[in-house]
């Protein structure tokens, strides 16, 4: 069972408590599945109209309709669902779009569900359809770009057009399986996800910063210990033994895009000396998705790449999305050299700030909860994937290689490339 409206985000700690977070709904498994409500036989302008689009040139008839029902019904958490987002990931990870990256399989495209009350687009699904082993995977779109995936409802639409439209997608698709990642415990998605049959295949969380808790950044860094805050002014004076330390900011254009390619590189430089393995890094539209996202005009994303520049070189980089409110960051990483000099805690200290003076009311570090998030976080809402099989053999997909399985197998890979490179490096 997946939490309902008593699952939302924990409210910040105050100085001295203890961070608390709301799990993903556990507490509903006493309750059951809610009941599918029968298919609506309305006419005029309460008549129901469900859809599926599948091609580029469809989900590009929806764009001034889509944007309408993000304006009005998307919430700060939906930034990966809005239609600027969708249409920029298209472009580099389908086939059939007009991105620059080859890489696209052929045995994927576009499933989109939408749900219209009276002509009027109230529900969007975005989701894609595509082969894996041998099996059709009905599957979230955005994927491995995309932090949080959800559907975009009209609130007023009501539960059961979106049970509805739930049901269609398992009849129709001619899945095996629906493979559902980093849903948010207190996201649409999650609450109407309410099956027995919904597998939870990974449990994360997402720490955050409550910035509405505090009139400014003095008052909000009261918070941290004196101890914290002292030894980011000593890390503050070794980064400056490099030279003149600056902050940089920079929205669509030239500069965030060369920076946003470089943040990539980086990444992969600091991913490859820790020994890891990261599929959405080397996957090879990553790249130039970012480039393309954050040094656009055309259908902007929120995107803001943020530099910590020491010496007149990056010592350390923010790429963040801004929706409603919301900061996502959606990567931080330093470069090596600047390892001991805590380049990175230094750009999150700054980036916080800038976040709070710009009227964010929340910034957001996306999961996993990894241990320096949570020691700036003020508390973390859970993150889960999930899938639903809809076939003998999605179970077991689900179940074993999902559930089991593939984690297993990226732990395998992690110790193989540790084990390579210590091996390379002694000889």
């Amino acid at each position: 069972m997946l939490a309902t409206a008593r699952a939302q985000e924990c409210v910040a700690a105050p100085a001295g408590a203890s961070k608390r977070h709301i799990p993903f709904g556990p507490a509903l498994r006493r309750t059951g599945p809610l009941p599918l409500p029968k298919p609506e036989t309305l006419t005029g302008a309460d008549a129901i109209e469900l859809g599926i689009v599948t091609s580029i040139a469809g989900l590009e008839s929806l764009e001034s309709e889509w944007a309408e029902l993000f304006q009005s019904a998307g919430r700060d958490i939906n930034v990966f669902q809005s239609f600027n987002w969708i249409w920029h990931w298209t472009r580099h990870f389908l086939a059939g779009a007009k991105g620059k990256t080859a890489d696209r399989s052929a045995d994927c495209g576009l499933y989109i569900l939408t749900g219209r009350r009276g002509g009027r687009l109230v529900l969007v699904l975005p989701m894609i359809r595509k082969k894996h082993l041998g099996l059709t995977v009905i599957a979230l779109a955005g994927d491995p770009v995309s932090q949080y995936g959800d559907i975009l409802v009209d609130p007023a639409a009501g539960d059961e057009l979106v049970a509805q439209a739930w049901q269609m997608l398992k009849e129709r698709s001619g899945a095996d399986v629906i493979v559902l990642r980093k849903v948010r415990a207190d996201s649409s998605l999650g609450r109407f996800l309410h099956s027995n049959d919904v597998i939870v295949t990974d449990r994360q969380v997402a720490p955050f910063l409550d910035l509405s808790s505090a009139p400014d950044f003095a008052t909000y860094e009261a918070r941290y210990s004196a101890k914290a805050r002292k030894n980011r002014r000593r890390l503050l004076r070794r980064l400056e033994e490099s030279g003149p330390v600056r902050i940089a900011a920079h929205t669509a254009g030239a500069r965030a895009g060369e920076l946003a390619r470089l943040a990539v590189a980086l990444k992969r430089a600091w991913v490859k000396h820790r020994g890891l393995v990261s599929r959405s890094l080397s996957h090879p539209a990553t790249l130039d998705f970012f480039v393309d996202v954050t040094s656009s005009t055309e259908r902007p994303v929120g995107a803001l790449v943020t530099a910590l520049e020491a010496g007149g070189e990056a010592a350390a980089i923010e790429m963040a999305f801004d929706c409603k409110g919301r900061r996502a960051v959606h990567l931080i990483v330093y470069a090596l050299r600047h390892e001991r000099s805590g380049a990175g805690q230094l750009l999150i200290e700054r980036c916080a700030r800038q976040a709070l003076e710009a009227g964010m009311s929340t910034y957001d570090f996306l999961s996993p909860g990894d241990s320096y998030k949570l020691e700036w976080a003020d508390g973390h809402v859970e993150v889960l994937d999930l899938a639903q099989a809809l076939s003998p053999r999605g179970r077991v997909f689900a179940k074993f290689y999902l559930a089991h399985g593939r984690r297993a197998l990226k732990t395998a890979a992690n110790t193989l490339t540790r084990v390579f490179r210590r091996r390379s490096s002694s000889q």
